[in-house]
């Protein structure tokens, strides 16, 4: 074991790296490889063209056949206000910044609005895999709400040469209903034009807190990826489980004594593996996301984020914040070590 990760994870670092799964056993998922689109994605509907996109996204960058994938989000502009996120380091006001971090940082693909990449397309898109953001939720309607709205057309993604596209639905929310129904044919014509899907399969609504954010509840994420895999996205991203019994606190839809009882526990792992398993047990490959940067931590908690990612079974990271709200070089040695714990053999699947 490295032991630069033992030292990032302290004192949790036997808990999290000697953890055996005994709920849901490995044997039962289909896992990362360098021959997942061979083994996996060949037995599916999809057609040539998207087995194409997925492989141009697992075969580039640090992690290029490994099965993994390292991903850099930057949508923040749109989605949390360019001031907000933009502010700690103004670089990234330029379209040109933001794929540079990705392409020096080593990722597998940059994902990103379609005016981010449209504006750098001619100079980029043949040397990192775009993956374009078409749905988003803006904040300048006062009062605040929460919608994802189309923001482009999947025409325009395909016509800059981006070989994936991704759309975010608030599941639980009162517009759920009409943005599953507008991801549903956003993936059909993707697939169709040979692009791949990405899912950020998102919860939102107030009574998912309380007392506890069960907006991160592996029973309700992990029900939110099944209803992802269900549209047919081909690799899903998910904020990673902190907590468990969303449904059984919020006294409403369905479940079973048998997803606490047996298919999941209290380690941070085996809730991951629950969300996993939503997705046909490891069939769509799951990324988690990085989460807000909150300073000098951001390191560690990168490092813990992957390491209970790859040991659940999922497929990597998609980091944004941490990595562009710093210095450049500082965003991309945070990217590599991300992708140094996917690349470390003796990190294994619990």
């Amino acid at each position: 074991m490295s032991q630069w990760i033992e030292d990032l994870l302290g004192a949790e670092a036997p808990g999290l790296l000697e953890h055996e799964c005994r709920t849901i056993d490995r044997s039962r998922l289909s896992l990362p490889g360098p021959d997942f689109v061979d083994n996996v994605v060949t037995q599916t509907d999809r057609n040539p063209r998207v087995l194409r996109s997925l492989n141009a996204i697992f075969h580039h960058g640090r992690l290029a056949g490994t099965g993994y994938m390292s991903i850099l989000p930057v949508d923040q502009g749109v989605e949390h206000s360019a001031g907000a996120s933009f502010a700690p380091n103004p670089d990234y006001f330029d379209p040109e910044n933001i794929v540079r971090l990705a392409i020096e940082g080593g990722c597998n693909a940059v994902a990103s609005t379609l005016g981010v990449l449209g504006q750098v397309a001619r100079k980029y898109a043949h040397k990192i895999p775009f993956l374009v953001k078409v749905n988003h939720n803006e904040l300048l309607t006062y009062p605040n709400h929460y919608d994802q709205i189309m923001f482009g057309q999947l025409e325009q993604a395909f016509d800059m040469g981006a070989v994936a596209v991704g759309a975010t639905i608030y599941f639980g929310s009162e517009e759920a209903d009409r943005q599953i129904t507008e991801v549903a044919e956003c993936f059909a014509r993707a697939h169709e034009l040979g692009m791949a899907c990405f899912l950020w399969c998102y919860l939102r609504n107030s009574a998912f807190k309380d007392g506890t954010d069960y907006h991160v509840s592996a029973d309700l994420t992990g029900q939110a990826n099944h209803l992802g895999v269900t549209l047919q996205a081909d690799i899903i991203k998910q904020k990673q489980a902190q907590n468990n019994g969303g449904y059984n606190a919020i006294k409403f839809g369905k479940t079973s004594p048998l997803v606490y009882e047996q298919l999941t526990s209290d380690h941070p792992i085996d809730l991951c593996r629950y969300q996993v398993a939503n997705c046909y047990m490891g069939r769509v490959g799951m990324i988690n996301s990085g989460g807000a940067s909150s300073g000098s931590g951001d390191l560690a908690q990168a490092v813990r984020t992957a390491v209970i990612n790859k040991r659940a079974g999922g497929m990597g990271l998609i980091s944004g914040r941490k990595a562009f709200q710093r210095p450049m070089s500082e965003g991309v040695q945070l990217l590599n070590r991300i992708q140094d714990v996917y690349l470390d053999e003796s990190v294994t699947i619990a």
